[in-house]
């Protein structure tokens, strides 16, 4: 790494956070400290003949606070959610942009799906009535790219505009790519983070159908179970995680208030399965060590991990074995304190690396540990201290979030709890 990359640090000025157990980042953290489920049977669409009749919806969501009406219409559920989470980010920065500024600022959001829910009503519009009936908003009120660019036009964000679409990594990707521009010089701010609104009659479905949900439908509030012997699969979220991410000196000149560093961002394949991990976690261990390799600091300075842990039988043994690779003593002895806040939460697919790198920065603020909920009896394979069912109070100077993908698809993230 270059010197001059090395002299531009990266902080976090702002978060904005959308889902099932708050609308805002001050309810998130108090669901997850009060070990609130958002899980419940599905409202959103008619359940007949589903196999899964339960996911982790955001409630009492009002997209017109954040954009007219007439342009709400033209946009999928997932662009409505980034624009919530953007607002409050950017209101918790108290970022201004001039025109002067408006070159060097830039948004980096992902998703891993889109606009689902509009792809299924054009659909039965087109089946029902032709092609003509197709909405001529169907392609931009889908396209994954488009909830950047909203955010970015309406905060007359003129530098780059990137949207990653790598399945469960993509906020992840995001706020790990927009680090990268900063550090670069190709921008001095970022909006940045995920977002997902798959809690769709097929999105529910096409995932009920390969298995990989929990099918505890008549006890949903217990069914995300991270770690436990009993889990059977995730459980479906929606929502967005989005950071204001600023160059240190830059934040610093106009007196913004610091809240993180993001000091390291690894990344990795598994090359081994479409939609498995590779064997002990392999490529979970590559991205983890990458993160702190370009961080700069060794794995006995980590306090916390935020795991990606979907609660899936397969995927949460082998990130622990990763973890345990990784960390070595300091996890087998419980000192490394690590939860998975979809216990609560659900899973937003591409939005969860951005809800979870905004929990993190949280947990160092507040110096809690969320925990992990539904923890009953340990998976003999899962050794370590998982935060169970109850906030645990630590020094966290350092923490690590974890997001991996199908595909096969890994990123780290890095960061440290502010001091002057």
């Amino acid at each position: 790494m270059s010197q001059a990359l090395q002299q531009r640090r990266v902080v976090v000025t702002g978060i904005g956070l959308l889902c099932a157990v708050g609308n805002t980042a001050p309810e998130v953290w108090a669901g997850l400290m009060a070990g609130k489920s958002g899980m419940a049977e599905i409202k959103a669409f008619d359940l007949t003949g589903h196999s899964v009749r339960f996911a982790a919806e955001v409630k009492n969501f009002d997209p017109l606070l954040f954009v007219d009406k007439k342009e709400s219409r033209k946009m999928g559920r997932f662009i409505h959610f980034a624009l919530a989470a953007a607002a409050e980010a950017m209101a918790h920065s108290g970022l201004t942009v001039s025109r002067e500024f408006s070159d060097r600022f830039g948004v980096h959001i992902g998703s891993g799906i889109g606009g689902f829910d509009v792809i299924e009503r054009e659909h039965t519009n087109m089946m029902n009535g032709g092609p003509r009936k197709i909405s001529p908003f169907f392609i931009p009120a889908t396209i994954v790219n488009l909830a950047a660019g909203h955010v970015s036009i309406k905060y007359s964000a003129r530098g780059p505009n990137e949207a990653t679409a790598t399945a469960c990594t993509s906020s992840a990707h995001s706020i790990g790519d927009a680090f990268r521009i900063i550090q670069r010089g190709d921008a001095d701010a970022m909006i940045a983070g995920g977002t997902e609104a798959a809690i769709t009659p097929m999105g529910v479905g096409g995932f009920a159908a390969m298995k990989a949900l929990s099918t505890r439908n008549d006890d949903p509030t217990h069914a995300c179970r991270p770690w436990d012997k009993d889990r059977d699969g995730f459980v479906c979220g929606e929502g967005a995680g989005i950071l204001i991410l600023e160059e240190l000196e830059f934040a610093k000149a106009r007196g913004a208030k610091i809240l993180a560093e993001i000091i390291g961002y690894g990344m990795s394949a598994d090359a081994f399965h479409m939609t498995g991990m590779a064997p002990e976690g392999e490529g979970c261990y590559r991205a983890m060590t990458n993160a702190l390799r370009v961080a700069g600091i060794s794995p006995d300075q980590i306090d916390y991990v935020n795991a990606h842990a979907t609660s899936t039988p397969l995927g949460d043994a082998l990130e622990s074995k990763a973890i345990e690779n990784v960390f070595g003593e300091r996890a087998l002895n419980h000192t490394l304190l690590v939860s998975s806040t979809k216990s609560m939460t659900g899973h937003l697919l591409g939005g969860a690396g951005g809800l979870e790198a905004g929990i993190t920065i949280m947990a160092m603020q507040h110096q809690i540990a969320p925990p992990t909920m539904n923890i009953v009896e340990l998976d003999p394979q899962c050794r370590l201290n998982y935060v169970p069912n109850k906030p645990q109070p630590a020094r966290i100077d350092y923490a690590l979030s974890n997001s991996f993908g199908f595909g096969g698809t890994n990123a780290s993230i890095v960061m440290k709890r502010w001091t002057e």
